[in-house]
């Protein structure tokens, strides 16, 4: 009933302040989020928190219920699983400076975890918005904000948690330095570059609009934004034009977006500019493009290179020669061929990032990606220990072995204990 309780406030503590939270969003000292459309920043960041809330708390009863194991003859009736709290430390990021604290913090509190909240030091404004809210609408026993930068993260590396939650590589080096003698259980996401992979039969106009609204949504500043695209000669050849009608569609001939180191990634670029290009540092300003380089780091921007592959073998040994991304996705009616030929945090095929967005799917990375997963009955997971209890009486006391070997052996078919 308390973590009921807990996770209705917090439901109440969004539904009541999304127009503050949005107003002060935009007012961050850093520029980078002062383009974001409204209506973008209210799905990814208000609505993703919301309906994650009502699934889990629609859900979490049926989640904390004793989950009963397979027994044998000596362990009859008495096998099961529980989630005993702990302290969890959720760091949050720039990029979603909302969901990526409120989100982990769904799961901590549905698995029954005090929690330490530090926002990022980029968002001042709506980490001081988190840190001025929580505190009244959550117990202030079991749950406290800390702002600030990285001393204090720091500092608070220095105590002991059942589990850490964090986003970025950076951020992420930071704690397995800290923590390398304490090592305890972490839920990060890395990110990597994700690749979209193009073969087959394809809607290439509903591919081009669903390409473009996906890379350019908050600005591609997620870690799970779609990095380069890999297609052979002819998809490229009808690709190009159809991106180019999808962004004037969307955002007119020249749609604007700050950033001088997505500028400098095209100047260090030996890749021929096929769209847009044109820039402005004194107005911030840098089409949307597309470009054939731009390998070797995240770009967190809506600078698109496209790399021409002949084959989908070739395709595929190009993302298999890379570190795992976050997620991989895949324009075709073919989607399976490349499923079960790769490995990536998450997989979706002939959309953009609406995958993260069903709080029944796992939400994490793997390999150089991240590592765990959350969302829905994942977080709870994830941020639960699941303790084997067995509780015995005091029956079937026998010393022979061999009697002791049968009892205590696998269940075989038409033998066995089947009471709950």
């Amino acid at each position: 009933q308390f973590r009921l309780g807990q996770l209705k406030a917090l439901l109440t503590l969004v539904t009541d302040n999304e127009q503050q939270f949005w107003r002060l969003y935009m007012k961050e000292p850093s520029p980078r989020y002062r383009s974001i459309p409204t209506f973008e920043a209210i799905l990814s960041e208000v609505d993703m928190v919301i309906n994650e809330l009502s699934y889990t708390i629609s859900h979490l009863k049926s989640w904390m219920a004793p989950e009963y194991v397979e027994k044998n003859l000596v362990s009859c009736f008495i096998g099961f699983v529980q989630h005993p709290p702990g302290v969890v430390l959720i760091i949050g990021a720039w990029n979603y400076p909302f969901q990526l604290i409120l989100l982990p913090l769904i799961g901590t509190i549905a698995a029954g975890n005090c929690a330490i909240v530090k926002p990022s030091e980029i968002s001042v404004t709506t980490g001081k918005l988190l840190a001025d809210l929580i505190p009244k609408y959550l117990s202030q026993e079991c749950y406290a904000v800390i702002c600030g930068g990285i001393e204090e993260t720091k500092k608070l590396l220095e105590n002991r948690f059942d589990h850490i939650f964090y986003t970025g590589t950076a951020v992420g080096r930071s704690v397995l330095q800290a923590q390398q003698c304490i090592s305890p259980p972490s839920l990060w996401s890395w990110g990597g570059k994700c690749p979209c992979l193009m073969y087959g039969k394809l809607d290439i106009q509903a591919a081009a609009k669903r390409l473009v609204w996906a890379k350019s949504s908050m600005r591609a500043k997620a870690v799970w934004h779609r990095d380069y695209v890999l297609c052979n000669r002819q998809t490229c050849e009808a690709l190009v034009p159809a991106l180019r009608q999808a962004l004037e569609a969307f955002y007119g001939q020249r749609p604007r977006n700050h950033c001088a180191r997505l500028v400098s990634l095209l100047e260090r670029s030996t890749g021929k500019v096929v769209i847009g290009g044109e820039t402005d540092k004194e107005e911030k300003y840098i089409d949307v493009k597309e470009t054939d380089a731009l390998m070797e780091e995240e770009i967190f921007g809506p600078i698109l290179p496209i790399i021409s592959i002949d084959t989908l073998a070739d395709a595929i040994s190009f993302v298999n020669a890379r570190e795992k991304p976050l997620a991989l996705y895949v324009f075709s009616d073919e989607s399976k061929v490349i499923l079960e030929q790769t490995s990536s945090g998450g997989f979706c095929s002939n959309d953009g990032i609406v995958h993260m967005c069903l709080p029944g799917l796992p939400f994490g990375g793997v390999g150089n990606s991240g590592m765990g997963s959350y969302h829905g009955r994942w977080g709870f997971e994830t941020f639960s220990h699941r303790r084997a209890c067995m509780l015995r009486g005091w029956g079937l006391e026998r010393s022979n072995l061999g009697w002791l070997r049968w009892a205590t052996g696998a269940r075989r078919q038409g033998w066995g204990c089947s009471v709950m």
